[in-house]
């Protein structure tokens, strides 16, 4: 269920993303926080889930320990029960949608979900520069991330 942007939306993102690829990435970290910052007051990630349904994070040994404590669980057993291991040598979740999505799109271990959950949509970081390739899959999947482009001037 990706969110589906139009010709015209898709163009006018990429050639936002291109524009603030040019500046400078404490001006960069800086206009996308605030901007993240605004539509996220206003955005409820419970009523799209598009990222759980479609998407995989990579999980990080930390991440393990964390969703190991909140299913109650122990490594070896979230690696048999939840785990695989992608092309690029990454663990990821073995299913989509995510099995830790509730059937209200709420978070099984909201507390104890992966960092790339927790960073998703890669919108306000510091560094912003470094991750500005993830803004053209993820405004496929995230109507929040088209929303936060179109908050930004230049």
């Amino acid at each position: 269920m990706e969110h589906q942007l139009n010709q015209t939306e898709r163009e006018a993102s990429l050639e936002k993303i291109q524009a603030l690829e040019q500046l400078d990435p404490k001006v960069l970290d800086e206009t996308f926080a605030a901007a993240h910052d605004a539509i996220f007051k206003e955005v409820d990630c419970l009523t799209c889930a598009n990222c759980c349904k479609t998407t995989s994070p990579i999980i990080e040994q930390e991440d393990m320990d964390l969703l190991s404590l909140g299913l109650g669980i122990s490594r070896a057993e979230l690696i048999r029960d939840y785990l695989s291991m992608d092309e690029d040598g990454d663990f990821v979740f073995n299913s989509t949608p995510c099995p830790m999505l509730e059937a209200d799109n709420r978070c099984k271990v909201y507390e104890n979900r992966p960092e790339a959950c927790r960073d998703y949509p890669h919108t306000r970081r510091k560094s912003m520069h470094k991750v500005m390739d993830l803004l053209s899959p993820n405004m496929e999947i995230c109507p929040a991330v088209v929303q936060i482009l179109n908050e930004i001037t230049l």
